[in-house]
């Protein structure tokens, strides 16, 4: 053979691992021609034949369609804006199998029926403003008539979950269920009362001081730890010395009456659905878990009680 060197069909074929159909059809396609057709009319390949059938194969693993391949071994297009089509395409293709996939698992662990499924599904689906507006809804809600306290904006920031554009499937699952949280009303005035309670704590003259979950928790957190019993006599100083901070922040004496209204306080904000949307907000917007505060009021709670006086009968 003079000149370039020529393959057969089954040649090019044994070369580059692919059948003998696919060429076929690659070549009636004009994704790769042959260069010439032997003397008994069989089509015939040049050398550049394998480089350009190695980046078929190639683009074609990657998922690319035949037509813009063509346009790719035809020079009509680059390399460069194909893949960045593509690679763009199949970001948007990963974003909602997240979405689905978050759905799915979710409703499988739940066992949840259809009308639960169409709602995990429609809050999956939601656009960047529907996401926000539905927050917003939440925390106007939540908030209602203390927005404009100077300390509520930073508060309100540190509640607003921020869905990343290309989240992970965690991240997904997490706002599925922090939307419904956020979504259902008996959360909602929980919320409502954990916040007044928050307010009235801080609506004292002078610099500001923690309310009284944070005095709750920051005193308990070694005997929790500890595995201290609220019941028992090991408990005494930790309650004394709670209450007695708490006594001196509000201005109050330490007597039945504040710790009553400390009761009161811890009561309306003990709801283990606060440190779950918490949980969940640290997983949506990438931060740090912590901050529940549930372990922390229970135990206080039940130590507090365990020292009150019985009514009288």
């Amino acid at each position: 053979m003079s000149g370039e060197e020529r393959y057969t069909i089954g040649e090019l074929a044994r070369r580059t691992g692919l059948s003998v159909k696919t060429l076929r059809y690659y070549a009636d396609q004009g994704i790769v021609p042959p260069t010439d057709r032997s003397p008994a009319g069989y089509r015939r390949f040049g050398p550049d034949a394998v480089a350009r059938l190695e980046l078929v194969r190639t683009l074609r693993d990657l998922g690319v369609d035949l037509a813009s391949i063509r346009r790719v071994v035809d020079r009509e297009v680059s390399l460069q804006e194909v893949t960045a089509t593509h690679a763009e395409a199949l970001t948007v293709q990963i974003r909602v199998l997240r979405q689905r996939q978050a759905v799915l698992a979710t409703v499988s662990r739940r066992g949840a029926g259809p009308e639960e499924l169409d709602l995990l599904h429609r809050l999956a689906r939601l656009s960047g403003q529907e996401r926000r507006r539905l927050v917003a809804d939440f925390l106007d809600a939540v908030f209602d008539g203390l927005a404009a306290t100077p300390a509520y904006p930073g508060v309100m920031r540190s509640l607003t979950p921020e869905l990343p554009d290309e989240p992970e499937t965690e991240q997904v699952r997490a706002w599925l269920e922090l939307a419904e949280l956020a979504q259902d009303p008996d959360f909602r005035a929980s919320m409502r009362r954990l916040v007044r309670g928050y307010a009235a704590d801080h609506d004292v003259p002078g610099p500001p001081r923690p309310d009284a979950v944070a005095v709750v928790r920051d005193g308990v957190a070694s005997a929790l730890a500890a595995g201290v019993d609220p019941t028992g006599p090991e408990a005494d100083p930790v309650v004394a010395a709670v209450t007695g901070r708490y006594a001196h922040l509000t201005g109050r004496p330490d007597d039945a009456y504040l710790r009553q209204r400390l009761l009161a306080r811890l009561d309306a904000a003990y709801d283990s659905r606060r440190d779950r949307y918490l949980d969940l907000l640290s997983v949506i917007n990438g931060w740090s878990a912590g901050g529940g505060v549930a372990p922390a009021v229970d135990w206080f709670s039940r130590a507090l009680r365990a020292r009150m006086p019985s009514p009288a009968r």
